[in-house]
């Protein structure tokens, strides 16, 4: 599929996904006329580089983890992991933790305001 459609389909700019390809998160072929070419399993890959940026990992850290997403096993095994990654990970895990626990909290406290409002209005 041509660059636009990938877009489209991916909910994102054209622009966004030359930058996913520069980064090396993501591969095109080239068509004879220089157009990028992308094979339909990439769409998936940027859905889920979208949900990983979006859930504050860095590019470098969602290119670390490129093997696992290609080849989901279990258990994941690849090669190439430094020590580096493993901190980077670890600290991944923590942070996404944290805004985890901030977004429960907001959670409850719109639900408890939403319910409060509910029984005001019904009475």
């Amino acid at each position: 599929m041509r660059i636009g459609e990938l877009a489209a389909q991916a909910d994102v700019s054209t622009r966004q996904v030359r930058y996913y390809e520069a980064k090396g998160l993501i591969r095109s072929d080239r068509e004879a006329n220089g157009y990028r070419d992308y094979d339909d399993i990439v769409l998936g890959r940027v859905l889920q580089i979208r949900e990983l940026l979006g859930a504050g990992l860095s590019v470098q850290m969602i290119r670390c983890l490129l093997p696992c997403l290609e080849s989901p096993c279990d258990p994941i095994v690849f090669d190439g992991v430094t020590p580096h990654m493993v901190l980077g990970l670890k600290a991944e895990v923590h942070k996404i933790s944290q805004r985890i626990d901030v977004l429960i909290r907001n959670r409850d406290a719109v639900a408890g305001y939403l319910h409060e409002l509910q029984l005001r209005s019904a009475g």
